[in-house]
């Protein structure tokens, strides 16, 4: 028995030395290829607006009658690549924004905290500065529907409609603990260890199947570079907050079209229904697909968008 635990133990000891010699070498080759491709997490696929001092990166295309503004989910680290195939599939009809708020895609990590009345002021004056007049058709993905609903809140004459991505609200009483969770450190831990690594290199960040090859390149790079940075993080301090903040006032009336994912909780979907069923025209989708909802489903819920944003004009 003796015998049997220590070669036991010499098996693990060197699978143990095996996986520290793996990290070290992707962790030099990580750093090997931010230097080496540091053009293609550096130059912007849109323009940079100065905001507070620090570059901020928004992408424009198409033109029409509507703008729809893009914003995205908690450390989406390319904003701009990920919402591609389903703009695509839009900017032939309306002019299409998408915002990289700081800390994601080709923005500038800053320092302070995150506070969804700063991420919101920011995002705004990008907007202006970029020459982008109102009013928008929001369309957020997952924690950006905080600050949608926090925008049609404060600013309703800027907002005539929101498209929601599997969005997050305000009333779902469960988020700011989550947000806060052990659980939701821990996650947060495991993505920096896999971006400063370069782990992150062996996954595939190209959920939709869409991007070119020069695309996937930029993506990796940039998840690599992003993930999970300082910016990112603080914006969990602040989910509580903020969901008070929306919670104290009136749910939007405006016009709304609601898709939700397979893995949403009955207490979120509930959530989404309250939310909607205080709209004048309130539509909810339920999709057999992930959380990306826009990379699964792009075709569909473009379809879609284009009837709903048509209608917003009679």
């Amino acid at each position: 028995m003796k015998k049997a635990f220590k070669i036991i133990g010499k098996v693990l000891l060197g699978l143990l030395i095996l996986l520290a010699v793996f990290l070290i070498v992707m962790t030099i080759y990580n750093q090997i290829m931010l230097k080496k491709n540091k053009d293609l997490y550096d130059t912007p696929l849109g323009q940079l607006v100065e905001v507070d001092g620090h570059n901020m990166s928004i992408y424009t295309e198409g033109e029409g009658e509507h703008t729809i503004v893009f914003m995205s989910g908690w450390d989406t680290p390319s904003p701009i690549l990920d919402f591609k195939p389903l703009y695509n599939r839009l900017s032939d009809k309306y002019r299409i924004v998408v915002i990289e708020k700081f800390g994601y895609g080709f923005s500038d990590v800053v320092d302070g905290e995150r506070d969804f009345d700063t991420i919101l002021r920011q995002d705004r004056e990008a907007l202006e500065k970029a020459g982008i007049e109102a009013p928008y058709v929001l369309c957020p993905h997952s924690l950006s529907g905080l600050e949608a609903t926090l925008w049609t809140q404060k600013y309703p004459e800027e907002v005539e409609a929101v498209v929601g991505l599997d969005m997050a609200f305000a009333n779902f009483s469960a988020l700011p603990d989550y947000k806060e969770s052990t659980s939701q450190k821990i996650a947060i831990n495991i993505n920096r260890f896999a971006r400063v690594t370069g782990v992150l290199r062996l996954t595939d960040a190209d959920y939709s199947g869409t991007l070119s090859e020069q695309e996937k390149k930029i993506l990796t790079e940039i998840v690599c570079h992003k993930t999970t940075n300082d910016n990112i993080v603080s914006e969990n301090n602040h989910v509580r907050a903020v969901c008070d903040e929306i919670n104290s006032k009136p749910m939007p009336t405006i016009p709304t079209l609601q898709y939700l994912s397979n893995t949403d909780s009955d207490d979120e979907i509930k959530a989404c229904k309250e939310y909607t069923e205080k709209s004048v025209n309130g539509k909810v989708f339920q999709l057999d697909c992930e959380h990306y909802v826009h990379d699964f489903e792009y075709e569909r819920i473009s379809k879609d968008m284009k009837e709903f944003i048509d209608s917003l004009n009679g």
